[in-house]
Formats: structure tokens, C-alpha cells, sequence
């Protein structure tokens, strides 16, 4: 299924086999081949890696097979975690309808065989699912589950009309879906039965955690260390936003309504998007920030098919191009504001997507020098084979762990970049403040349930009470971050490595923006921490 995502067809009409035994044979094969990787490639000092690419894959292989390892050992996740499993069931069908191949014909072949593989592996899952599954876990499973099916009987066809595909080869989709719809509703119906314990079975330990740290972020700090140093910047960045949010709406809690006040008009609402990435790369180019990548991209609204099941499942508005198949032009999907939406919900979604949110988040971290920019250079300009497929949108999650401090570590700084060059207003200033809070929020709580400080019910009352989060909102967050552990930690470790490296890299007298960044993002999507090993260790 990553193939899929990573541009490689080969396996579209596949989906992996996840029963015990397949995955005990996988580790053993995996245990192998990292053997054979060290005898060829030793491990190596930071200065021959520097100038030793294939000495740097190694380097990454090795790390990624640990991780992969230490997944399947801990049955923390496939034997426990059912929203791996329907999410790869749902996204192996969507990764196909979103990206379309060429020709047709073979891309709807491809569907049916995925559509017609999804109740044998659905029907696996009980088996392997041997280890207690958390309440939490149960019920997005299980609403997935029930979505998805009636996405296959209903707005499927919305997609056929789409791409005018004939009535016989509909007729053909429509039975191939019913089937895999079926076998949706026999995987909700069992999750719906399964016991329910709302507290338990949320932590990975500390042991695995710290392996995650080391092995997949290459992290020199252990997470006792790592949690006295967040919980340190803490203060600070809550004084900073406190005290902005005073300044521009009265107080934090006043600055909400005065974000949701600031919105587009509706007419507007689709060309702010686009004003706002061409004023990003000027801004960017004119202070000679970075080479930005020839590489277009274009907001579009969420297509048809796709609108009622977009709110309820992993879908990304931006997901990251595919490296081994990059296009033209890559499309970033927003939630539609039309007539063909009642007036209150349009008002709604304005108010939601308010021009801060635009900004910061769906223009600035992901569509422009955030996210975009950086798969820009991991695709086409990376020295690095594994950082070039790193970091791409999976089903649940990024295609290896270990391109994740990059990824998001680069996109969170890109927002802090945008403020130091005066690009924010006052309103976005203190929003990008309030979200600075919440990330080292995210990565306290990360830390703290995974090594058994905070039960979940801990995590939900640490984000409502120590950073003001909506209940609903903090219950998503912990349950993403009970889901992946040592992933929300990931975005501060990452950006708070480039500041301190950007730190370290201005001492030199040949620094320049420019340099720094591309000399960054030429390396991929490789751990911040192994990038700025490898930028220092050459002159």
C-alpha cells in the first residue's frame, strides 16, 4: 500500500499480509537483512558519512528495520490497533481514487482487486488482533468501519461519474464494493462486541519509547531528559502567548472569536488561498530563504465523492506528492464554502477557516514553504534515496518514522520563519504562538502517557486545562497520541533542531539563509538530528 502512495504500481491491486505469522517471518527476514547491511556498510563517523550517501542509507536502513522490529515485538500495533487495519483496508481503495494512473481501464482493474482483497484481509484482523484494544481505538475503528461502507454503496458511483466510466465497468465496481462493504460491516459489528476498557493499554513503556527516540529520531536524550526540557520551554511560550493575545484581542480566551471575525468574504474565500502562496514564495525569494522548487500546486475544493467521508477519516487536505511519480500540478484539497451549502454552514466554515488558518496552516506549514517546498527537495533534489520516500502520506501515517522530524520539524519552523520575515499580521502572530503551545503540549503528553505518567483521562485534562483545548479536540489529540507513540514529540524535536543547527551554522563566516536551508533540505527526509550531524561535520 505504500508503494501506492510512493508512485510504484506495481503492488495496486495488493494488500499486505498482516497475520502473526507472516509478520514473525517478516521480522526474522528483516533481521537478516540488517545484518547483511552492517557487514557491507560498518557503522561510520559523522565526517565519512557527510561525504558518504550510500554510508548514510545504510545508516537509515538499519534504523528503519529497528523500528519495524520493535513495532511488531512490542504488539503495540498491529496486534492491537484496529485503526491500522481498517485504515489500510479504506486507503488502499481512496490512494487509488484520489491519484487516478493511466489508463483507466487499469486503474479501475485495480480497484476491484483491491475492493475484492479487502474481506480476506479484514477477515484476518480478529485473529490477529490478540492483545487487549483500547476503548478508544475500538470506536474510531469501528466508525471508520461503518463509514467506509457506506461510502462503497453510496457516493462510489459520484467518482464513476467523475471519470465517465462506462455502465458496464460500474456495474462491475458496484459488486466488487458490495462485497468489500459487507466485509466492513462484519469488522464493525465484531469491534462493537469487543470489551471495552476506556483507561487501559494506552503506553508503550519507557524502554520502547526510548528506542523510538534513538533508533527512529536519532535522539541522543532519553525521554526523562527530553520532558525537562519541554516542560521548561513550556513557561516561556505560554508568558509569549499570553501576553501577545492580551495585546491584539484582550485576553486568550477573547482571541478565538476575534481569529473566527477575521475570515475571507465568501466570494473570496477559494482566490485567498492562492493570493496568500504567491505572496509566501515572494516573500521567501525576495529575502533569498531557499530555492523554491518549480513544482505548482492548486487549491481545489474537495471533490464530490469525497465530501462525506473527508471529515471522518484520516484524509489529508495536503498529502504529499508521490516521489516516484511526480505530476504537473498537485492538487490541495479545502472544504468547500458554495451555494450548493446552507448559509449557516457556510458561515461556519468561514468562521473556521478564517484567514489566520489559511495562513498559517493550510498555505504557510503545508501548501507552500512548509511541507511543499521541503517534499519539493526531498523528491527531486535529495542526496538520499530513503529521504526521498520517507516522509510521504501513508494510510495512518507517514511512510517510515524516521522521516518525521524533518517533515513536520521543517514545516513548523517554516511558520516561524514566516514571522521573523514580517509576513504574519498581529491576529496570526498570536495564533502561531497559541499553536507553538500546543505542539510542546502535544509532546508532554506524548511523552508522559507512553512512559506511564498520565493515564488517557490525565492527557485529555492536561490539554483542556493547561492549554485551553475544546474537550472533543483533546480527546483526538490523545487518542492520536496514544495511537503512535513518540510521533507528537517529532514536530518539537524537529523545529527546535533547526533553530539550535541555524544557531550552530551562523558562527561560520560563509552563512547565509539561503545556503543553510537548501544545504538542510538537499539531505531529505532524514532525522533533523542526523542532518545536523552531517552539516557540521563538513566545513
Amino acid at each position: 500500500m505504500n508503494a501506492t502512495f510512493t508512485g510504484l504500481h506495481t503492488h495496486d491491486h495488493r494488500l499486505p499480509d498482516w497475520s502473526r505469522e507472516a509478520r514473525d517471518t517478516e521480522v526474522a527476514e528483516l533481521a537478516e537483512l540488517h545484518d547483511a547491511l552492517f557487514s557491507a556498510s560498518p557503522h561510520r563517523s559523522d565526517a565519512t558519512l557527510a561525504v558518504d550517501i550510500d554510508a548514510v542509507d545504510a545508516e537509515l536502513a538499519r534504523a528503519n528495520i529497528d523500528v519495524r522490529i520493535l513495532e511488531t515485538q512490542s504488539r503495540f500495533f498491529h496486534d492491537r490497533n484496529p485503526v491500522l487495519w481498517t485504515g489500510e483496508a479504506i486507503f488502499s481503495v481512496v490512494s487509488l481514487l484520489l491519484r487516478p494512473t493511466q489508463p483507466m481501464s487499469s486503474c479501475t482493474a485495480s480497484i476491484k482487486k483491491r475492493l475484492r482483497t479487502i474481506p480476506a484481509f479484514l477477515g484476518a484482523m480478529p485473529a490477529a488482533l490478540t492483545e487487549p484494544v483500547p476503548a478508544i481505538w475500538i470506536d474510531r475503528a469501528t466508525r471508520e468501519a461503518r463509514v467506509f461502507a457506506a461510502f462503497l454503496r453510496g457516493p462510489l458511483r459520484l467518482w464513476c461519474d467523475e471519470h465517465e466510466i462506462d455502465s458496464a465497468e460500474r456495474q462491475s465496481i458496484a459488486e466488487a464494493a458490495e462485497d468489500a462493504a459487507k466485509a466492513f460491516d462484519v469488522a464493525a459489528h465484531w469491534l462493537f462486541l469487543l470489551p471495552h476498557d476506556v483507561q487501559s493499554g494506552y503506553t508503550i513503556g519507557v524502554d520502547s519509547y526510548d528506542l523510538l527516540l534513538q533508533r527512529g529520531h536519532f535522539c541522543a536524550q532519553s525521554s526523562a531528559e527530553l520532558l525537562q526540557r519541554v516542560l521548561g520551554d513550556m513557561a516561556a511560550a505560554k508568558a509569549r502567548f499570553h501576553a501577545l493575545a492580551t495585546e491584539i484581542a484582550g485576553s486568550p480566551e477573547a482571541l478565538g472569536a476575534k481569529l473566527a471575525d477575521d475570515r475571507p468574504a465568501e466570494a473570496d474565500y477559494l482566490a485567498t488561498f492562492t493570493s496568500q502562496f504567491d505572496a509566501c514564495r515572494a516573500l521567501a525569494l525576495s529575502h533569498d530563504q531557499v530555492d523554491w522548487p518549480d513544482w505548482p500546486l492548486r487549491y481545489v475544493p474537495i471533490p464530490v465523492w469525497a465530501r462525506d467521508i473527508a471529515p471522518q477519516l484520516y484524509f489529508l487536505f495536503y498529502r504529499s506528492p508521490a516521489p516516484y511519480e511526480p505530476r504537473p500540478e498537485h492538487r490541495y484539497l479545502v472544504t468547500p464554502v458554495d451555494d450548493s451549502i446552507a448559509p449557516d454552514e457556510r458561515e461556519r466554515r468561514l468562521k473556521a477557516w478564517n484567514h489566520s488558518t489559511i495562513t498559517l496552516n493550510h498555505v504557510v506549514h503545508h501548501g507552500a514553504l512548509g511541507h511543499h517546498v521541503q517534499n519539493g527537495h526531498a523528491t527531486h533534489r535529495s542526496h538520499s534515496r530513503v529521504g526521498k520516500v520517507a516522509a510521504v502520506d501513508c494510510a495512518s501515517r507517514i511512510g517510515m518514522f524516521l522521516g518525521g522530524s524533518m517533515a513536520e520539524g521543517w514545516a513548523c519552523y517554516a511558520t516561524e520563519l514566516a514571522d521573523e520575515l514580517g509576513f504574519l499580521t498581529p491576529l496570526e502572530r498570536a495564533a502561531e504562538q497559541q499553536s507553538r503551545v500546543r505542539m510542546l503540549a502535544r509532546a508532554i503528553v506524548d511523552i508522559r502517557l507512553h512512559t506511564g505518567e498520565f493515564t488517557f483521562a490525565d492527557a485529555v485534562a492536561y490539554y483542556v486545562q493547561e492549554v485551553s483545548m475544546p474537550e472533543g479536540v483533546a480527546v483526538g489529540e490523545a487518542t492520536k497520541n496514544s495511537m503512535f507513540p513518540c510521533t507528537a514529540v517529532m514536530y518539537w524535536l524537529g523545529t527546535q533542531g533547526i533553530l539550535d543547527l541555524r544557531d550552530t551554522m551562523r558562527q561560520r563566516a560563509d552563512y547565509s539563509p539561503r545556503h543553510f536551508h537548501d544545504a538542510l533540505l538537499s539531505r531529505g527526509s532524514i532525522p533533523v538530528a542526523l542532518a545536523a550531524r552531517l552539516l557540521t561535520a563538513t566545513s
